[in-house]
């Protein structure tokens, strides 16, 4: 061979062994706390106890704090209203403002409203000779209504999803007066695997929300749905559920006893229509629910799940709030009248609603004491008799200091009226070590005053030990399940940044996959994708909160949770 061919064969035997070192690297280093081999039982808890033994732990005498036993103030723990934003500015001096569901006033396909107000705003409409417009607010229906009956913040006008909420408010004392049954048609459904769905629909020969929650109880069916306090679709597969067990009252003892037992069966409930749907994606659900001009508007859904409709349509209906002067009603009839032209109405089936007009609701639109009852009832039934142990890890390190961990004190303390006495609890927070401030116990009269007492001497300082803290919260959570075999383990992270000190997420992932516990976290104003990848683990929520409405929203997860 020539000196040429022989740097030729040399540099071609080069680039092959890099080659291979470089794929069977990625191929190595891929599955690096992947999950790929999971751990057993038994490795996981040798592994647990050699990551606990390298960590310091301090175990200070609890001390005990005083108890607020009056009602959460939701006006108190919502954030300023200028925390949503405002998707359509007026143009005008009189004007209405009007709060609406984010699936019409967001972006995209979800945009609808906000591009008929914006023209709207553009065709100088006149109103006793004088130029009108609108101001359109994305919020979700449940913090809207939140927003309303508790008086923190009231807008001219809502247009929600659906009549439930606007019940819910009418109970609440607030004066409405509706100005549009329905500004765009839009249906509620369940959307079921093809294949689960043939079978469903052998065995029952209709697929509807009755066989669905018989399905459910006799657990051929694994499905979830959301927070019925905050979505309104997970709202109205509440009062639906309810109504197909019993049409003549939902509250009845045979629809609590029906609930219960299709309850104990529902695998999943999610605080987002996100987190549900990651988790349907990982293959834990066969079904789930989901609005259908979202599932009209992604063909991958629409090629592997049948949508079945179910409860009261979503005609978002526009309604008018409180003492409305003359003025404003007259501005929101001509809004109204606005969306309804034909040119309107063809944009909004184009983005998906519109769709399935034939469809009658199954159920009536109940009174809002009955829905507030219902949802009391979900609170109480929805973990099926089981108890939760929850442990929450809070980041105490240095950059907390200041209003982050007063919020999170005030966070702690007003979260724990969401938690129930059924329940146990702990309390650990890290910084450059770990500190185990309450030892998990019984969520009585004096584990909530210790657990205010530890929320209240939280003192920051140090760097960010976030995984010796998870991994502190898992060796708690395995001596309890030792304990008490039945109870569900839950973890809560409160921080603020990335971990800079002690264990890695490779160091713990496998555990917290072979335990199966879900890590729910909550960022302050932090870089939320390390602490989304804790809890993507076991499709846990990952919230992203500042300062001044993380103490909303710790209260929604808590409600849904705990």
């Amino acid at each position: 061979m020539s000196g040429r061919g022989k740097v030729i064969g040399f540099l071609a035997a080069i680039v092959v062994v890099v080659f291979a070192v470089v794929y069977f690297g990625i191929s190595a280093t891929s599955n690096l706390g992947s999950g790929a081999q999971p751990l057993t039982p038994e490795e996981a808890a040798k592994k647990l106890d050699k990551l606990y033994s390298k960590i310091k732990v301090k175990t200070p005498e609890p001390i005990k704090g005083q108890i607020d036993l009056n009602p959460v103030d939701v006006a108190e723990s919502l954030p300023d209203i200028d925390k949503f934003p405002v998707s359509v500015k007026s143009t005008t001096p009189h004007f209405v403002e009007i709060f609406s569901s984010p699936e019409k006033a967001g972006s995209g396909v979800d945009g609808w409203l906000n591009e008929v107000a914006t023209d709207f705003n553009k065709a100088k409409v006149t109103v006793n000779g004088k130029p009108v417009s609108v101001m359109i607010r994305s919020i979700n229906s449940g913090t809207a209504a939140d927003y309303i009956k508790s008086g923190k913040y009231v807008p001219d006008a809502f247009t929600p999803s659906n009549e439930l909420w606007m019940e819910m408010i009418k109970s609440g004392g607030i004066k409405t007066e509706r100005i549009s049954k329905s500004l765009n048609g839009n249906v509620p459904g369940i959307v079921i695997d093809k294949g689960k769905y043939d079978e469903l629909k052998s065995k029952y020969g209709e697929v509807n929300i009755k066989t669905v929650t018989e399905a459910i109880a006799a657990s051929e069916l694994s499905m979830g749905y959301t927070d019925p306090f905050a979505s309104s679709t997970g709202l109205n597969f509440l009062v639906a559920a309810l109504s197909a067990i019993d049409s003549k009252n939902l509250l009845s003892d045979k629809a609590v006893e029906g609930f219960e037992k299709f309850q104990a069966n529902v695998p999943f409930l999610a605080l987002t229509t996100l987190q549900m749907r990651e988790a349907a994606e990982s293959g834990r659900l066969d079904a789930f629910v989901l609005e259908y001009q979202t599932f009209f508007n992604e063909a991958e859904l629409r090629s592997a799940y049948e949508f079945v409709p179910f409860g009261v349509r979503h005609d978002s209906p526009l309604y008018a709030l409180g003492d409305t002067p003359a003025l404003k009603k007259q501005i929101l009839k001509k809004f109204a009248d606005f969306a309804a032209q034909d040119k309107y109405q063809k944009s909004a089936s184009k983005y998906g609603f519109n769709q399935l007009a034939d469809y009658k609701p199954e159920a009536k639109v109940v009174d809002g004491g009955t829905i507030s009852r219902a949802q009391k009832l979900w609170k109480d039934k929805k973990n099926g008799g089981a108890s939760i142990t929850a442990v929450f890890v809070t980041d105490v390190s240095g950059s907390m200091s200041g209003e982050p961990i007063n919020r999170l004190r005030q966070s702690l303390i007003q979260g724990q009226k969401y938690l129930g006495s059924q329940n146990s609890i702990g309390l650990v927070s890290y910084s450059d070590d770990v500190t185990i401030n309450l030892p998990i116990g019984k969520y009585d009269t004096n584990q909530q005053s210790l657990f205010v007492g530890a929320a209240e001497n939280l003192v920051p300082e140090g760097n960010t030990a976030t995984f010796d803290g998870i991994v502190v919260a898992m060796k708690l959570l395995q001596d309890e399940i030792a304990a008490n075999p039945n109870t569900k383990p839950v973890i809560f992270v409160l921080s603020d940044g990335d971990t800079n000190r002690g264990s890695k997420l490779k160091d713990v992932q496998g555990l917290i996959e072979a335990f199966k516990i879900p890590i729910y976290t909550i960022g302050y104003n932090a870089d939320i994708e390390a602490l989304q990848k804790i809890s993507s683990i076991n499709e846990a929520a990952s919230i992203n909160a500042d300062t001044d409405d993380v103490v909303y929203k710790i209260g929604q997860l808590l409600n849904v949770q705990m």
